[in-house]
């Protein structure tokens, strides 16, 4: 992770990273901070980036466009982007801050330290990280408040970037155990994990059958931070994860299974939150439920036709044992209700390729019954560059998923809206929580970017909720 300083000096020996709004392109004082006339080229468009190099100064000075002022939308990529580019230019690099608000000067300074995320490679040869000093320059009273919180929401990301993008030879369910245990020791919430037999006596048989068909193991894994004083909110996090999806017995393409690693980003995205709430201190009581398997084939494996139990005691009749992600989520869920009984309970999942379909790489599929929360998660959404969009509940869909031997099929009958129908299946496991959204980020949460050769993690859903629960506190 790069290190920022907090300057409130101007100085001509460094590098300038000069931030601009479309809305404020004719006021920007170019001679003063370029030296140079407004370039009649640039247009302060979102991610613009344009390189002056002056004869009278020393040092570079690039022009970053912001787009349309709208709060702090978007402002992530900008800032990662111009960092990421130039990390081979030597001393240091200054940021123009100065007329930013708390939020749109917190999510500068999160893409400026995610500019440094560098994926942990298994080589025999390994490059050492580039680590830059970047000074931001902000005389605001905020901005050293502000920089603490910022770091510790990067680092949450990191820590879920790193375990989406480890290989699952070494990312099984007993590994994701042992890391929350670790990560619970030290940024102070409790864990507890039930496995082997333990599932079974604990009737978390779901979760169970998913994980039965592999050497490694199924976990379920129980974290929980409470704050010193009377929370103001008890909030139920539940995350995906399936450490790697062969897609059972209903095999899938072997074309892109590599990236079957990535189907437990929701599982990542609550270990990380639970992290940066806790370093954080937030006045809140937080769960997070991550029921971890490996979906293998095997001799043991479930098969299509079988009819599994499940924690809430409903019967499930398997029809296709690639859409196991919803049964572990089942139990994670019906558990999370049963013994917390949070006032909001919160799904994650890389659930349907059918949600990519609809909203492809740009926004996460919400799902809920509740208004006031899903215009709250879409607004944190615009803040953080994480968006989502509401796709509808109704029980027009719920008869797709009616069994003729079970209380309910874990596949649709027909081949559309699976997106929806996957929600309406889980909403069967949720005992009518009022206050329950599940966010379906199969397409925002593993995707191409310019940072790496492949596809990486982004830990979408950590600077979402953080976001949301600050807003709560």
């Amino acid at each position: 992770m790069h290190k920022i300083n907090i300057t409130q000096k101007i100085t001509e020996n460094h590098h300038w990273v000069l931030p601009v709004f479309e809305n404020d392109l004719s006021q920007f004082e170019f001679k003063k901070w370029t030296g140079l006339p407004q370039p009649y080229e640039f247009k302060a468009e979102i991610g613009e980036i344009n390189t002056l190099i002056h004869p009278g100064f020393e040092k570079k000075r690039w022009l970053l466009g912001l787009g349309k002022r709208n709060g702090a939308e978007q402002l992530i990529q900008p800032f990662r982007k111009v960092i990421y580019q130039n990390l081979k230019v030597g001393g240091k690099m200054v940021v123009k801050a100065d007329l930013f608000t708390e939020e749109q000067l917190e999510v500068c300074m999160i893409g400026l330290l995610m500019s440094g995320y560098q994926i942990k490679a298994i080589k025999k040869d390994k490059q050492e990280s580039e680590i830059k000093t970047i000074e931001i320059y902000a005389p605001q009273s905020f901005a050293k408040k502000i920089l603490q919180k910022a770091v510790t929401i990067a680092k949450a990301c990191f820590s879920a970037m790193d375990l989406v993008n480890m290989p699952s030879n070494y990312k099984t369910p007993q590994y994701l155990s042992e890391y929350v245990k670790s990560a619970g020791q030290e940024q102070g919430f409790d864990v507890r994990v039930i496995k082997g037999a333990a599932l079974l006596k604990n009737k978390l048989h779901a979760l169970h059958e998913v994980g039965k068909g592999s050497e490694n193991e199924p976990a379920f894994i129980i974290m929980e931070y409470k704050a010193a004083k009377k929370p103001v909110a008890k909030i139920g996090l539940v995350g995906k994860g399936i450490t790697f999806d062969t897609g059972g017995i209903s095999l899938k393409n072997p074309t892109n299974m590599h990236y079957m690693k990535s189907d437990m980003a929701g599982a990542a995205a609550v270990i990380g939150v639970m992290q940066a709430a806790a370093e954080l201190k937030l006045p809140i009581h937080l769960i997070g439920i991550v029921p971890a398997a490996e979906n293998a084939v095997g001799s043991k494996a479930y098969r299509p036709g079988d009819i599994i139990q499940s924690y809430s005691g409903k019967t499930i009749e398997v029809i296709d044992t690639d859409a196991e992600g919803r049964l572990v989520l089942a139990d994670g869920l019906a558990y999370m209700t049963k013994n917390y009984s949070p006032d909001y309970l919160i799904d994650l999942a890389t659930l349907t390729g059918s949600c990519i379909a609809t909203l492809g790489y740009t926004a996460a599929g919400l799902f809920t019954q509740n208004e006031e929360l899903a215009s709250e998660l879409y607004q944190s959404g615009r803040i953080t560059g994480e968006k989502n969009w509401r796709l509808p509940l109704w029980d027009d869909y719920k008869s797709q998923m009616q069994s003729d031997m079970a209380d309910i099929k874990n596949l649709s009958s027909l081949p559309v809206a699976g997106a929806i129908t996957a929600a309406k299946f889980l909403e069967a496991f949720t005992e009518n929580h009022s206050a329950w959204a599940h966010l379906d980020i199969a397409g925002v949460s593993f995707t191409d970017s310019e940072y790496l050769k492949s596809r990486s993690a982004t830990a979408y859903g950590v600077r979402l909720l953080t976001h949301w629960m600050l807003g709560k506190c």
